[in-house]
């Protein structure tokens, strides 16, 4: 635990180049497939909104919203996520590493309390998941 809650960091490998990966968070049509999600806009730009529905296993639809605040083109994504009754959007980075033809992928994100952290961490590795499928068939 961090000293300002309940942290994670996801890494994984992909097999794909960074500028691929980085397509794939920021192009709308390929991020609706792989992330199994609907109605996306994205708005890849420091103060840019983003807007998506997830359709998650058993076919339940979660609208989401939020903004990015800090974009460096295939480096670095940190995005807000809006929560009801929260003042402040919830956080997660994204940071891309080149490994020759290969990406080294870190998703991470800090709560207030373990129960969202877990909720989240579950949340991320399924949209890791879906992202080197997507990858993979690429």
């Amino acid at each position: 635990m961090s000293a300002t809650g309940h942290d994670y960091a996801i890494t994984r490998t992909l097999d794909a180049p960074v500028e691929k990966v980085w397509a794939a968070w920021t192009d709308t049509e390929s991020y609706g497939r792989w992330a199994s999600a609907e109605e996306v806009v994205l708005d890849v730009r420091p103060g840019g909104a983003w807007s998506s529905v997830m359709v998650i296993p058993g076919g339940a639809r979660i609208p989401l919203t939020g903004s990015y605040t800090e974009v460096v083109p295939n480096e670095r994504l940190v995005m807000g996520m809006n929560v009801p009754g929260r003042d402040e959007p919830v956080l997660m980075a994204l940071d891309l590493t080149p490994d020759g033809d290969r990406t080294k992928i870190t998703l991470s994100q800090t709560f207030d309390r373990a129960e969202d952290r877990d909720q989240s961490e579950q949340g991320s590795n399924m949209l890791l998941d879906g992202l080197t499928r997507f990858l993979a068939a690429a």
